[in-house]
């Protein structure tokens, strides 16, 4: 059973008279992958041109399809909620301590693919803003999410909290507040990642 990630959004949406395709792509495939995956389902989209709402790596893999993959002419608008534009330090501490224990040989050895991790490190992500610019004609916003508190907290993202607390300030559990900001900031909201 798979339970409805972003429950009733969707619904909303239609209901508001919006055309509303959900695109689910590789969960732990690198950026590249999971913006082919986007690109064909968007391309595959019978309109004109669409507006894309990504939350957290999605963000990624649009900015990438838009400007790598020839989207750009059918997208008018991508707003990301919660995607690590600049990355995060969790990633970082991961794929440290991954590769100190070998497991990415061992995940690649045994064809299990963890790229996603890799490709939001902070590192990746300096890279990856050099590399992948915005389209023209293509609006950007950013929906910024933090959580102020630890009551607001999912228990499940108490530790990842605490350790961005420290290292980056603000942070919606996987994701600083500051990472998050990519052209207008439409929004700031109190909520977990």
């Amino acid at each position: 059973l798979r339970q409805e990630y972003f429950r009733g959004v969707g619904p909303r949406l239609s209901g508001a008279g919006e055309r509303v395709h959900t695109i689910k792509v590789s969960a732990l495939g690198g950026v590249e992958v999971r913006a082919k995956q986007l690109a064909q389902a968007v391309a595959a989209i019978d309109a004109k041109r669409v507006n894309i709402v990504a939350h957290s790596m999605g963000g990624l893999d649009a900015r990438f399809a838009i400007s790598r993959l020839g989207l750009a002419k059918k997208v008018a608008s991508l707003t990301t909620i919660g995607t690590p534009h600049a990355g995060t330090p969790l990633a970082d501490l991961g794929t440290s301590l991954g590769s100190f224990l070998g497991l990415k040989k061992a995940f690649d050895a045994l064809g299990i693919d963890v790229d996603a991790l890799y490709d939001v490190t902070t590192a990746s992500m300096a890279a990856f803003n050099r590399e992948v610019t915005d389209a023209k004609g293509v609006s950007y916003g950013s929906v910024i999410a933090r959580v102020g508190a630890l009551a607001q907290l999912n228990p499940l993202l108490v530790a990842p909290w605490l350790f961005l607390n420290e290292k980056a300030g603000d942070n919606d559990g996987i994701v600083s507040a500051q990472s998050q900001s990519w052209g207008e900031v439409l929004q700031r909201i109190d909520a977990d990642h």
